[in-house]
Protein backbone atom coordinates (compact mmCIF):
# COMPACT_ATOMS: atom_id res chain seq x y z
CA UNK A 1 0.00 0.00 0.00
CA UNK A 2 1.59 3.48 -1.20
CA UNK A 3 1.35 6.22 0.86
CA UNK A 4 -1.75 7.63 -1.14
CA UNK A 5 -3.49 4.76 -0.37
CA UNK A 6 -2.78 5.06 3.58
CA UNK A 7 -4.00 8.11 4.17
CA UNK A 8 -7.68 7.77 1.81
CA UNK A 9 -7.43 4.65 4.55
CA UNK A 10 -6.85 6.62 7.27
CA UNK A 11 -9.27 8.80 6.57
CA UNK A 12 -12.19 5.95 5.84
CA UNK A 13 -11.64 4.18 8.78
CA UNK A 14 -12.17 7.98 10.80
CA UNK A 15 -15.41 8.66 8.91
CA UNK A 16 -16.48 5.17 10.11
CA UNK A 17 -15.31 4.70 13.65
CA UNK A 18 -15.06 8.63 14.90
CA UNK A 19 -11.45 8.25 16.36
CA UNK A 20 -8.96 6.10 16.33
CA UNK A 21 -5.17 5.33 17.31
CA UNK A 22 -1.80 5.64 16.24
CA UNK A 23 -1.25 1.74 17.45
CA UNK A 24 -4.93 0.49 16.24
CA UNK A 25 -3.96 2.58 12.57
CA UNK A 26 -0.52 1.01 12.98
CA UNK A 27 -2.13 -2.70 12.85
CA UNK A 28 -4.76 -2.02 10.27
CA UNK A 29 -2.86 -0.39 7.68
CA UNK A 30 0.48 -3.46 8.45
CA UNK A 31 2.93 -0.61 8.61
CA UNK A 32 5.29 0.95 12.06
CA UNK A 33 3.95 3.19 14.62
CA UNK A 34 6.53 5.90 12.72
CA UNK A 35 5.54 5.40 8.92
CA UNK A 36 1.62 6.32 10.34
CA UNK A 37 3.03 9.32 12.61
CA UNK A 38 4.04 10.49 9.43
CA UNK A 39 1.19 10.31 6.91
CA UNK A 40 -0.59 11.75 9.91
CA UNK A 41 2.01 14.78 10.12
CA UNK A 42 0.86 15.23 6.55
CA UNK A 43 -3.08 14.56 7.10
CA UNK A 44 -2.65 17.15 9.95
CA UNK A 45 -0.92 20.21 7.76
CA UNK A 46 -3.84 19.55 5.26
CA UNK A 47 -6.43 19.97 8.22
CA UNK A 48 -7.67 16.74 7.50
CA UNK A 49 -7.40 14.82 11.04
CA UNK A 50 -6.19 16.13 14.90
CA UNK A 51 -4.01 14.30 16.72
CA UNK A 52 -4.73 14.89 20.64
CA UNK A 53 -2.73 12.20 23.08
CA UNK A 54 -2.22 9.54 21.24
CA UNK A 55 -5.72 9.59 19.40
CA UNK A 56 -6.68 10.39 16.17
CA UNK A 57 -10.00 11.67 15.02
CA UNK A 58 -11.56 14.03 11.67
CA UNK A 59 -10.45 17.86 11.60
CA UNK A 60 -14.26 19.59 12.33
CA UNK A 61 -13.28 21.46 8.61
CA UNK A 62 -12.74 17.90 7.14
CA UNK A 63 -16.20 16.61 8.52
CA UNK A 64 -18.14 19.71 7.90
CA UNK A 65 -16.98 18.98 4.30
CA UNK A 66 -18.26 15.48 4.25
CA UNK A 67 -21.54 16.67 5.71
CA UNK A 68 -21.91 19.04 2.68
CA UNK A 69 -21.37 16.41 -0.07
CA UNK A 70 -23.94 13.67 0.55
CA UNK A 71 -23.98 11.33 -2.17
CA UNK A 72 -25.91 11.87 -5.31
CA UNK A 73 -26.29 9.03 -8.52
CA UNK A 74 -26.86 12.20 -10.72
CA UNK A 75 -23.50 13.95 -9.42
CA UNK A 76 -21.84 10.35 -9.78
CA UNK A 77 -22.94 10.29 -13.07
CA UNK A 78 -21.31 12.99 -14.09
CA UNK A 79 -17.64 11.44 -13.08
CA UNK A 80 -15.86 9.62 -15.34
CA UNK A 81 -18.51 8.74 -18.00
CA UNK A 82 -16.34 7.46 -20.44
CA UNK A 83 -14.92 4.53 -18.55
CA UNK A 84 -18.36 4.06 -17.51
CA UNK A 85 -19.22 4.01 -21.06
CA UNK A 86 -16.81 1.72 -21.87
CA UNK A 87 -17.10 -0.65 -18.62
CA UNK A 88 -21.14 -0.72 -19.33
CA UNK A 89 -20.51 -1.33 -23.19
CA UNK A 90 -18.05 -4.47 -22.34
CA UNK A 91 -20.34 -5.82 -19.49
CA UNK A 92 -23.19 -5.99 -21.93
CA UNK A 93 -21.26 -8.09 -24.83
CA UNK A 94 -21.42 -10.61 -21.96
CA UNK A 95 -25.14 -10.79 -21.69
CA UNK A 96 -26.21 -14.06 -23.79
CA UNK A 97 -29.75 -15.68 -24.77
CA UNK A 98 -32.45 -16.90 -22.29
CA UNK A 99 -29.86 -15.10 -19.04
CA UNK A 100 -31.27 -14.43 -16.02
CA UNK A 101 -29.73 -10.97 -15.09
CA UNK A 102 -29.32 -9.12 -11.54
CA UNK A 103 -28.45 -5.15 -12.37
CA UNK A 104 -27.03 -3.62 -9.23
CA UNK A 105 -28.40 0.26 -9.22
CA UNK A 106 -25.32 2.55 -10.00
CA UNK A 107 -24.14 4.92 -12.89
CA UNK A 108 -21.84 2.42 -14.23
CA UNK A 109 -24.13 -0.19 -14.38
CA UNK A 110 -27.06 2.62 -15.78
CA UNK A 111 -24.35 2.30 -19.03
CA UNK A 112 -24.77 -1.40 -18.94
CA UNK A 113 -28.57 -1.16 -18.98
CA UNK A 114 -28.45 1.52 -21.79
CA UNK A 115 -26.42 -0.84 -23.83
CA UNK A 116 -28.14 -4.40 -23.53
CA UNK A 117 -28.91 -6.71 -26.61
CA UNK A 118 -31.69 -5.98 -28.45
CA UNK A 119 -31.85 -8.83 -30.49
CA UNK A 120 -32.19 -11.73 -28.05
CA UNK A 121 -34.45 -12.83 -24.97
CA UNK A 122 -33.45 -12.50 -21.53
CA UNK A 123 -34.88 -12.02 -18.08
CA UNK A 124 -33.64 -8.93 -15.49
CA UNK A 125 -34.05 -8.36 -11.90
CA UNK A 126 -33.41 -5.02 -11.10
CA UNK A 127 -34.79 -2.49 -8.39
CA UNK A 128 -33.78 1.27 -9.39
CA UNK A 129 -35.35 3.73 -10.91
CA UNK A 130 -32.76 4.48 -14.08
CA UNK A 131 -32.22 0.33 -13.98
CA UNK A 132 -36.14 -0.26 -15.20
CA UNK A 133 -36.24 2.84 -17.12
CA UNK A 134 -33.79 0.91 -19.44
CA UNK A 135 -34.70 -2.66 -19.32
CA UNK A 136 -38.44 -1.71 -19.85
CA UNK A 137 -38.11 -0.32 -23.45
CA UNK A 138 -36.14 -3.71 -24.73
CA UNK A 139 -38.92 -6.09 -26.34
CA UNK A 140 -37.08 -9.25 -25.80
CA UNK A 141 -36.58 -8.63 -22.19
CA UNK A 142 -38.47 -9.94 -19.65
CA UNK A 143 -37.94 -7.12 -16.53
CA UNK A 144 -38.70 -8.01 -12.84
CA UNK A 145 -39.02 -5.29 -10.52
CA UNK A 146 -38.29 -6.15 -6.68
CA UNK A 147 -39.75 -2.77 -5.43
CA UNK A 148 -40.01 -0.95 -1.99
CA UNK A 149 -39.09 2.36 -0.39
CA UNK A 150 -37.91 5.04 -2.90
CA UNK A 151 -34.53 6.54 -2.02
CA UNK A 152 -33.67 9.32 -4.41
CA UNK A 153 -30.12 10.03 -3.80
CA UNK A 154 -29.47 7.13 -5.67
CA UNK A 155 -33.00 6.00 -7.65
CA UNK A 156 -32.98 2.54 -5.19
CA UNK A 157 -36.12 1.28 -3.97
CA UNK A 158 -35.35 -1.40 -0.88
CA UNK A 159 -37.67 -3.71 1.48
CA UNK A 160 -38.45 -6.46 3.13
CA UNK A 161 -40.25 -7.93 -0.02
CA UNK A 162 -38.05 -6.63 -2.22
CA UNK A 163 -35.43 -8.73 -0.33
CA UNK A 164 -37.28 -11.80 -0.54
CA UNK A 165 -38.31 -11.45 -3.97
CA UNK A 166 -34.38 -11.46 -4.48
CA UNK A 167 -33.42 -14.74 -2.32
CA UNK A 168 -36.46 -16.39 -4.80
CA UNK A 169 -34.51 -15.48 -8.07
CA UNK A 170 -31.71 -17.09 -9.72
CA UNK A 171 -29.43 -15.32 -11.94
CA UNK A 172 -27.03 -16.84 -14.27
CA UNK A 173 -25.20 -13.82 -14.06
CA UNK A 174 -24.78 -10.22 -11.48
CA UNK A 175 -23.77 -7.33 -12.44
CA UNK A 176 -22.84 -5.33 -9.18
CA UNK A 177 -21.60 -1.93 -8.69
CA UNK A 178 -19.29 -0.31 -5.75
CA UNK A 179 -18.40 3.01 -4.46
CA UNK A 180 -15.02 1.53 -2.81
CA UNK A 181 -13.17 -1.30 -3.90
CA UNK A 182 -9.77 -2.32 -1.33
CA UNK A 183 -7.42 -5.33 -1.28
CA UNK A 184 -7.41 -5.29 2.80
CA UNK A 185 -11.04 -3.83 3.96
CA UNK A 186 -13.20 -5.19 0.50
CA UNK A 187 -15.86 -3.97 -1.43
CA UNK A 188 -17.82 -1.32 -0.24
CA UNK A 189 -21.07 1.32 -0.76
CA UNK A 190 -22.17 4.69 0.59
CA UNK A 191 -25.25 3.51 2.24
CA UNK A 192 -26.22 1.63 4.72
CA UNK A 193 -29.48 0.52 3.28
CA UNK A 194 -28.00 -0.80 0.08
CA UNK A 195 -25.87 -3.25 2.27
CA UNK A 196 -28.67 -6.40 2.53
CA UNK A 197 -29.56 -5.78 -1.14
CA UNK A 198 -26.23 -6.52 -2.84
CA UNK A 199 -25.22 -9.19 0.09
CA UNK A 200 -28.45 -11.05 -1.34
CA UNK A 201 -28.26 -10.72 -4.90
CA UNK A 202 -24.47 -11.85 -4.66
CA UNK A 203 -25.96 -15.48 -3.09
CA UNK A 204 -28.71 -15.79 -5.63
CA UNK A 205 -26.35 -15.64 -8.68
CA UNK A 206 -24.39 -18.35 -10.18
CA UNK A 207 -21.95 -15.94 -11.32
CA UNK A 208 -21.29 -12.26 -9.70
CA UNK A 209 -19.48 -9.71 -12.20
CA UNK A 210 -18.41 -6.24 -10.43
CA UNK A 211 -18.32 -3.04 -12.31
CA UNK A 212 -16.10 -0.27 -11.06
CA UNK A 213 -14.05 2.46 -12.42
CA UNK A 214 -10.55 2.60 -11.68
CA UNK A 215 -10.92 5.68 -9.74
CA UNK A 216 -12.94 3.32 -6.90
CA UNK A 217 -9.76 1.20 -6.78
CA UNK A 218 -7.72 1.42 -3.70
CA UNK A 219 -11.07 3.55 -1.81
CA UNK A 220 -13.03 2.39 1.51
CA UNK A 221 -16.80 3.70 1.93
CA UNK A 222 -18.46 3.56 5.18
CA UNK A 223 -20.45 0.25 4.35
CA UNK A 224 -18.61 -3.17 3.97
CA UNK A 225 -20.79 -5.87 1.60
CA UNK A 226 -18.46 -7.90 0.05
CA UNK A 227 -14.90 -9.41 0.02
CA UNK A 228 -13.02 -9.08 -3.79
CA UNK A 229 -13.13 -12.79 -3.42
CA UNK A 230 -16.93 -13.01 -3.54
CA UNK A 231 -16.52 -12.14 -7.03
CA UNK A 232 -15.91 -14.27 -10.18
CA UNK A 233 -14.92 -11.16 -12.53
CA UNK A 234 -14.21 -7.55 -12.16
CA UNK A 235 -14.79 -5.10 -15.42
CA UNK A 236 -13.00 -1.62 -15.21
CA UNK A 237 -10.81 0.53 -17.29
CA UNK A 238 -7.44 0.66 -18.36
CA UNK A 239 -6.47 2.83 -15.35
CA UNK A 240 -6.03 0.20 -13.24
CA UNK A 241 -2.75 -0.28 -11.53
CA UNK A 242 -0.26 -3.16 -11.76
CA UNK A 243 -0.69 -3.63 -8.40
CA UNK A 244 -4.65 -4.29 -8.76
CA UNK A 245 -4.45 -6.75 -11.71
CA UNK A 246 -1.65 -8.77 -9.82
CA UNK A 247 -4.12 -9.00 -6.25
CA UNK A 248 -7.25 -10.07 -8.63
CA UNK A 249 -4.90 -12.62 -10.58
CA UNK A 250 -3.81 -13.85 -7.63
CA UNK A 251 -7.21 -14.52 -6.30
CA UNK A 252 -8.51 -16.05 -9.18
CA UNK A 253 -10.67 -13.32 -10.54
CA UNK A 254 -11.65 -12.98 -14.06
CA UNK A 255 -10.03 -9.16 -14.98
CA UNK A 256 -11.94 -7.96 -18.47
CA UNK A 257 -10.37 -4.15 -19.15
CA UNK A 258 -12.39 -1.58 -21.37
Amino acid sequence: MNKSERLDAILQTLRINSVSSVQELSRQLKVSHMTVRRDLLALEQDEEVRVLYGSVMLHPKSSARAIEEPYSLIAAGAEHPDQKRTIGQLAAALVEPQDSLIIDAGSTTEYLAKYLPESISYTVLCYSLNIISETARRRNCRSVFSGGVFHENTMMFESPEGLEAIRKFRATKAFVSAAGVDRQFGVTCMNAYERETKKEVIRSSQRTILLVDSSKLGVIRSDYFANLSDFDEVITDSGISEEYVEFLKAQGITLRIA
